[in-house]
């Protein structure tokens, strides 16, 4: 089946975006420190900084969603599908818990483990498997069932026992396992399985003729939904809005909405966006939209070397101003910087962040053209 130019656009813009995340992450002055989304001590640029990253995960799961339904549609069989989808899965499992992690922290100990968006895609593949032979609608129901009902969990007097086992399926949770390891439950699976079902449900939108105008018709829609229940403020994200020392401090506090667990309001915002993005993009030719889909052809390959490419330049800063290898601190929750000093400035991290950028570019191309050149090799299915 021909590649859907909306679908290599938006994933390519969101890793591009992504990227900027995690540089700021690693190498900010203050990113140990400072929690860019506190109104209290950020400014807008840092804030905005950090939020337009919130595109891109779940941009990442409602795309996986739709792509299981135009693999199902391009001829597949349920049978062949659904074990790939099961395999996949697992292996997502596998590189999120050795590959990734050691690419977050570089802990040769792996101290820390952390579930994060390549996890819960897994989990999402595994669960999707099952469904398969559901009506696209109905699945498409389930999670959006599931998306606005969740929340009401945080309402229930669960036992701690069962909070601190089922209830990290749902909501973040941090689990120490004896005295030198940490599982750390960043994505809750329930809630972004709930993003990559609705991505099956929208997902013959992508093979309708009609599709850029239908793209924009529902970019309006979430994004009328977001407004509407964001200014009513009783339900749909726990982070309630405020009025603030100034008009812009208080649009940066209606527009801060929680990823942690994904609310409503941040799906609505979020995929609202990436909607009139792709309709924008659809059916248009220039070299940008160009350059976004050779990032989106190869989304793991991008998203597995980024962060080796994005930590190693973090220690070649690092040394840069004068530390030494016994300066870097490796465990739970360190990144291998000093544990004072080591970062940039919010100028550099934008420097740095399109540098890494441009320099991932070669590299996907590359393995995209080996892609194309080889599919007759099952194993590329897999990265």
């Amino acid at each position: 089946m021909k590649r859907i130019q909306s679908i290599d656009f938006a994933r390519g813009l969101v890793m591009v975006i992504m990227a900027l995340d995690h540089v700021r992450d690693l190498m900010h002055t203050d990113a140990f420190t400072q929690d860019p989304t506190d109104l209290n001590t950020t400014t807008p640029i840092l804030f905005f900084t950090r939020w337009i990253t919130h595109l891109c995960a779940p941009t990442f799961v409602f795309l996986s969603g739709v792509s299981v339904f135009v693999s199902m549609e391009s001829g597949k069989s349920l049978a062949e599908l659904r074990r790939f989808l099961f395999k996949r899965g697992l292996w997502l499992f596998f590189l999120e818990v050795t590959v990734v992690n050691f690419g977050i922290w570089f802990d040769i100990h792996f101290q820390t483990i952390m579930f994060q968006v390549i996890g819960t895609i897994g989990f999402g593949f595994i669960i999707l498997s099952l469904l398969l032979k559901l009506t696209t609608r109905y699945v498409g129901k389930i999670g959006f069932l599931i998306l606005i009902l969740y929340p009401l969990l945080a309402f229930i007097p669960f036992s701690d026992s069962i909070k601190n086992s089922a209830g990290i399926l749902f909501f973040p949770g941090l689990i120490p396992i004896g005295t030198s390891f940490t599982f750390f439950m960043s994505y809750p699976p329930i809630p972004w399985l709930a993003i990559m079902l609705l991505g099956f449900g929208f997902g013959r939108l992508f093979l309708d003729k009609n599709n850029k105008a239908l793209f924009f018709k529902y970019g309006l829609i979430f994004l009328v939904i977001f407004v509407i229940l964001r200014f009513i403020d009783l339900y749909g994200d726990p982070a309630h809005w405020s009025l603030q020392k100034s008009p812009v401090y208080t649009l940066l506090s209606f527009f801060n909405v929680s990823k942690y667990p994904p609310s409503p309001l941040y799906v609505f915002v979020t995929l609202g966006i990436i909607f009139l993005k792709m309709w924008w993009a659809e059916g248009r030719t220039n070299k940008f939209i160009d350059i976004m889909k050779v990032y989106g052809k190869v989304p793991l390959f991008y998203y597995l070397i980024h962060w080796y490419i994005v930590h190693l330049t973090m220690f070649a800063i690092v040394f840069a101003k004068g530390y030494k290898a016994s300066d870097l601190i490796f465990g739970p929750f360190k990144f291998g910087r000093p544990e004072t000093g080591g970062g940039v400035s919010l100028p550099y991290i934008y420097l740095i962040w399109l540098a890494i950028v441009v320099f991932m570019y070669p590299l996907c191309k590359w393995y995209g053209a080996y892609k194309e050149a080889n599919k007759s090799k099952t194993w590329l299915r897999y990265l």
